[in-house]
């Protein structure tokens, strides 16, 4: 896999388990899922993201 598909993998998997933790826990983790997405967002205009610069130290190949 790529570091884009690790990152995508990643992404989804943190905001579907903050989105649960939100409904069945406490609504305060939706403030991270916030912070996912505008990561996201932020990503999406730099092509940088923390996660792809942790996921190339780690060996992931990219695309």
């Amino acid at each position: 896999m790529t570091v884009d598909r690790y990152l995508r993998l990643i992404a989804g998997s943190l905001v579907l388990a903050t989105i649960l933790l939100g409904v069945y826990h406490s609504p305060n983790w939706f403030y991270f899922t916030g912070f996912i997405a505008l990561n996201l967002i932020q990503s999406a205009f730099t092509n940088w993201c923390p996660m792809m610069t942790f996921l190339r130290m780690l060996g992931a190949k990219d695309a």
